[in-house]
């Protein structure tokens, strides 16, 4: 009982004063990546910023993934990927192969739902390709794929690990807003 209490004071103290005595082991800052702490400070800054972009996306492009497959789900039913609904060569022939290679290396797939093979463009490809039943949700075909590709530009940088400045920033936030704002 008295290793418990000294602990207990240590930590105490530590908390106290606001330093670190070294009798404890160090806690993981809940990073799984190894050595995550032997990069320069400036750079692990900016990852911390660009992070908001990532989560954001991230949010973004399943949210429209759940939303074409809850739509076709309902006019095809649970086979809706292989009905016509969904293109066989600018869609599915793309998407085939990024499960099999998935597969093929021995990692774990990222999922069995096709529809999360489609990049951000394929996406907009199924919503125009079946206007007539993505009408009642947005106000506007031509707006759609306008503030997709818009969308799809300023993904790029964040998708692949570049920093984006503050105007780009703005754009991706007013893009955002006319997403929402498209949805009727």
């Amino acid at each position: 009982m008295s290793g418990l209490q000294i602990a207990s004071e240590m930590s105490r103290i530590e908390n106290a004063c606001g330093i670190d005595l070294g009798w404890a082991p160090k806690r993981v800052k809940g990073r799984k990546a190894a050595e995550y702490e032997q990069f320069e400070s400036q750079l692990r800054l900016e990852a911390s910023r660009m992070t908001e972009f990532y989560e954001f996306f991230y949010c973004l492009e399943n949210s429209i993934r759940g939303l074409v497959s809850g739509i076709l789900f309902e006019a095809e039913g649970s086979d809706w990927w292989n009905s016509a609904r969904v293109d066989d060569k600018r869609i599915r022939e793309q998407v085939a192969p990024r499960r099999k290679k998935e597969v093929d290396s021995g990692i774990t797939p990222r999922s069995d739902q096709l529809i999360d093979y489609t990049t951000f463009g394929e996406l907009s490809q199924i919503i125009t390709d079946n206007w007539e039943l993505f009408e009642p949700v947005f106000n506007s075909k031509s707006a759609v794929s306008n503030v997709s590709n818009q969308l799809n530009l300023l993904r790029g940088p964040i998708a692949h690990c570049n920093p984006t400045d503050e105007l780009e920033q703005d754009r991706l936030n007013l893009a955002v807003r006319s997403w929402f704002r498209l949805m009727s």
